[in-house]
């Protein structure tokens, strides 16, 4: 387990992986900066926080949608030399079951521009700012979805799938010293995987189940996994599928 106390920035923070995963290392005295839609979400977050040490947590609420939004967000933890050391991407739609041409146009657009453009829209303006510091590691959060395809779920999985790849393609794009990667999460029991699997989504392991393991990956990657797809799977053992 690493001991040097970070930075991590975790979208999508106000509920689910995200919200399990911040007090997961903040209850292992990491410093968490998390942005979320949900005002109420994340008040209710910053008590759980402050019961967990002292350490000072900022939360924010943020549409990673909006590039200028995340620009200004940027901006200001530059102003206050809050730089984040890790950044997790974890902020996610997934569309409703139903066929391709059954999906209203405007749900498809909200699962690509939170899945995909949310990401390309903190890599723009995060990766600037820990290439001047030479060290930086981003998670991508994926899915199996984004290595298979799966019936009445397209859009989310054309959103994964581009992850992999603005991952792999970003990672070759970036100085030593970083790394960028993709996390297949495995199969959680959240909100997305009930409107996913329905009834059969509680047999599967609970976000604070996933996020000790999870946790112990993120803390440990190095520059030398730059580029990996990486996998926390049920047991607890972590896979590279290259």
């Amino acid at each position: 387990m690493a001991t040097i106390p970070r930075k991590v920035l975790i979208t999508g923070v106000s509920k689910g992986l995200g919200r399990a995963l911040a007090l997961e290392l903040a209850n292992r005295g990491h410093t968490i900066i998390g942005c979320s839609r949900n005002q109420t979400q994340l008040d209710s977050l910053q008590l759980e926080l402050a019961k967990l040490s002292s350490t000072n947590h900022f939360l924010f609420n943020l549409d990673v949608r909006s590039n200028t939004k995340v620009e200004e967000f940027a901006r200001a933890l530059v102003e206050n030399e809050f730089v984040p050391n890790i950044i997790v991407n974890n902020s996610a739609l997934i569309n409703k079951n139903g066929k391709m041409w059954e999906v209203d146009a405007q749900e498809f657009e909200n699962v690509i521009d939170t899945n995909v453009k949310g990401i390309a829209n903190v890599m723009r303006h995060f990766i600037p700012l820990m290439i001047s510091s030479n060290q930086g590691i981003i998670i991508n959060m994926s899915s199996i979805l984004g290595r298979t395809a799966q019936q009445q779920c397209a859009p989310y999985c054309a959103s994964k799938w581009a992850v992999e790849g603005l991952s792999k393609a970003t990672a070759k794009d970036v100085p030593e010293g970083m790394a960028i990667v993709s996390l297949d999460p495995g199969i959680i029991y959240t909100d997305m995987l009930v409107s996913l699997l329905g009834d059969i989504a509680p047999q599967y392991q609970s976000p604070q189940q996933w996020a000790s393991k999870a946790a112990t990956m993120i803390l440990n990657l190095t520059p030398l996994d730059n580029g990996a797809s990486l996998t926390v799977e049920d047991p607890g053992t972590l896979t590279n599928s290259e």
